[in-house]
C-alpha cells in the first residue's frame, strides 16, 4: 500500500511546504533587481545580466560585459493543527496532531552577458527554476501520507539576443537542466502497528507482536538531465514604454532511482512450506521461528522511475516611464500546470520485489506500479504591479505586490502541499557603489489563507482504497531576503 509518490515534482507535488515567491513549486528567485518590484516588469526593464533568464532579447540593451550574482534566503513556515489520521483498517493513528515545518534555504544564481556587436549579444547563467522542501517529525500523525519531500532543478542556460532595429529585439536560449528528488513516508501495513501488542498477541494466541512494523518506512529517490528552451521579444515602440514577451518551455524528465522499504510483513502465502516460518493464514504475517515474532523483510529495494514535466510558462511585462524619476511596472504570467495530472512511480527492475504487492488488484491495480497520487492541477496565473523611484543618482528604490494563483483544487490538497492563493509584498533598492559596481537588496513577505486537507489513498483508477485517511488544518507564511552584486567590466 505504498502511495505513488512523486519523486521530484515531488516529487513532484509537494511543499509542506512553502517555497519562496512561488506558484506550485516554481521559483522566481533568479533576479534580486526584479524581486524589489515583486517581479513586475521583469524582462521589460533593462536591469543587468539576469536578463539571460528573464528575457534574452533584452540583452541587446545592456552595455558591454556584465556579471551578476546573488543569494536568496528563503525562510518559510507551515503550521499544522487539528490533525488526525486513520490506518487502512480504520483505526485512529496515534501521533503528533499539531506542529511546525520550517524551511531556511539559500538559493544562488550567477549570470554573465556581453556584446558581440551592436546588434548581437550573448550570455550564460546558472540558476534554480524549480524547487521545494519539507520534512515532518517522525511522530507526525499523518506519517503514513507524508514524511520528507524534496525536489530541486538546477539549470545552466546560454542565450543570445539580436537587435532587429532600434525598437525591437528577439532572443532565445537553451537550458541544460538536472532534476533530483526524494519522497518518503511511513508505511501502513493494514493497521498492524495500530492493533497494538495486546490485540496482536490475542489474535495469534502467542506473544508474537513485532514493533518493527511501526518503523516501516518507504523512500524513493531519482534524478535525470533534460533540455529546455527560452524565447523572448523586447521592444520600445514609444519612448519610455518597454514591452516584453517571454516563453519558457516545458522540460520533460524521467527520474530514475531506487524505491526502498524497510520492515515489510512476510505473509503466510509467500512462505508456505518454508521450515523457517509458521503459517497461520495466507493473508496474515507468518511467524519467524528464529525470533518467535511476526516475520518481516528488513529491507526491499526496487529500481523505479517517474515521468516528471516541469511546466511551460509565458509572460507579458510592461515597464512604463512616468517621470524622469518614477516608472511603473506590470507583469502577467501563465503557467501550464495542467501537465501535472498524477504522480506515477513505476518499476524499472527486471527482478521486482515491492511492486509484486503494490500492483495487485486489491492495491494500485496497475502492472508495475509502486506508487500513485492523483493531482489534477490546473493552469494558473500570476500578476504583479511595481514601482521604481530614482531617489538620487546612486540610489533607486523599488516596491511591488504580486498575486499567485494556487493550481491545486481543494479536493486534491495534500499533506505534502497544503497551499492556497498567495499575495506577496516586496521592497528593494539598488545602490551604485562605484562606476562599475552596484548592489541590489530586496525583502519579500508572503500572505496566504488557511488551508484544510482531507486526503485519501487511491488506486490508478482513482478509486479510494481501504479506510485510510488524513485530515488537518494548515497555515503558511514566508519571508525572503536577497542580495545581488552587479559588475560591469
Amino acid at each position: 500500500m505504498i502511495r505513488k509518490s512523486a519523486v521530484s515534482l515531488a516529487v513532484l507535488s509537494a511543499l509542506v511546504s512553502v517555497t519562496a515567491h512561488a506558484e506550485g513549486y516554481k521559483l522566481f528567485e533568479q533576479s534580486v533587481s526584479s524581486m524589489g518590484n515583486a517581479y513586475a516588469g521583469r524582462g521589460a526593464q533593462i536591469t543587468d545580466a539576469t536578463l539571460v533568464h528573464s528575457n534574452p532579447a533584452a540583452l541587446t540593451q545592456l552595455d558591454g560585459a556584465q556579471l551578476s550574482g546573488g543569494l536568496n534566503l528563503i525562510s518559510a513556515k507551515t503550521n499544522y493543527r487539528n490533525a488526525q489520521a486513520q490506518s487502512a483498517n480504520g483505526q485512529s493513528v496515534v501521533g503528533r496532531t499539531d506542529g511546525e515545518n520550517s524551511l531556511n534555504e539559500l538559493v544562488p544564481f550567477v549570470f554573465y552577458s556581453d556584446k558581440v556587436s551592436d546588434r548581437l549579444s550573448w550570455g550564460i547563467g546558472f540558476y534554480v527554476p524549480f524547487g521545494l522542501s519539507s520534512d515532518y517529525d517522525d511522530d507526525f500523525v499523518g506519517r503514513y501520507f507524508a514524511d520528507e519531500t524534496a525536489v530541486q532543478v538546477l539549470s545552466l542556460q546560454p542565450a543570445i539576443g539580436y537587435k532587429l532595429n532600434e525598437q525591437w529585439s528577439i532572443g532565445g536560449g537553451i537550458s541544460i537542466n538536472r532534476a533530483e528528488g526524494t519522497l518518503s513516508k511511513f508505511k501502513d501495513h493494514s493497521g498492524l502497528c495500530e492493533l497494538g501488542e495486546q490485540t496482536t498477541n490475542a489474535m495469534f494466541g502467542a506473544p508474537v507482536y513485532n514493533d518493527a512494523y511501526c518503523n516501516s518506512h518507504y523512500k524513493v529517490e531519482g534524478d535525470d538531465i533534460a533540455f529546455g528552451y527560452t524565447l523572448g521579444i523586447h521592444g520600445e515602440p514609444v519612448a519610455g514604454t518597454r514591452l516584453a514577451l517571454t516563453y519558457h518551455s516545458a522540460v520533460r524528465f524521467t527520474l530514475k532511482g531506487d524505491s526502498e522499504i524497510t520492515n515489510t510483513p512476510i505473509t503466510g502465502a509467500n512462505v508456505v512450506g518454508n521450515p523457517n516460518y509458521m503459517v497461520v493464514a495466507p493473508n496474515l504475517p507468518a511467524i519467524d521461528l528464529s525470533t518467535g515474532k511476526l516475520a518481516a523483510n528488513s529491507r526491499l529495494t526496487e529500481a523505479s522511475k517517474l515521468a516528471l514535466t516541469t511546466p511551460a510558462s509565458a509572460a507579458f511585462s510592461l515597464d512604463q516611464q512616468i517621470t524622469e524619476a518614477l516608472s511603473l511596472q506590470f507583469s502577467a504570467a501563465w503557467t501550464q500546470w495542467s501537465e501535472f495530472q498524477s504522480i506515477d512511480i513505476v518499476s524499472d527492475d527486471a527482478n521486482p520485489s515491492i511492486s509484486l504487492n503494490t500492483q495487485s488488484a486489491a492495491n494500485l491495480n496497475a502492472e508495475g506500479y509502486i506508487g500513485y497520487i492523483p493531482e489534477y492541477w490546473h493552469n494558473g496565473w500570476s500578476f504583479a504591479l511595481g514601482a521604481t523611484y530614482v531617489y538620487q543618482s546612486d540610489l533607486t528604490l523599488k516596491a511591488g505586490v504580486a498575486f499567485d494563483e494556487n493550481p491545486i483544487s481543494q479536493e486534491h490538497k495534500t499533506a505534502r502541499i497544503p497551499t492556497d492563493d498567495r499575495v506577496w509584498v516586496t521592497v528593494g533598492a539598488n545602490w551604485q557603489l562605484a562606476d562599475n559596481l552596484s548592489l541590489d537588496v530586496a525583502y519579500g513577505y508572503l500572505f496566504t489563507g488557511d488551508v484544510s486537507v482531507n486526503e485519501r489513498e487511491y488506486n490508478v483508477q482513482d478509486q479510494a482504497l481501504y479506510n485510510s485517511g488524513y485530515q488537518g488544518d494548515y497555515s503558511n507564511k514566508g519571508q525572503l531576503f536577497a542580495v545581488q552584486a552587479n559588475y560591469r567590466f
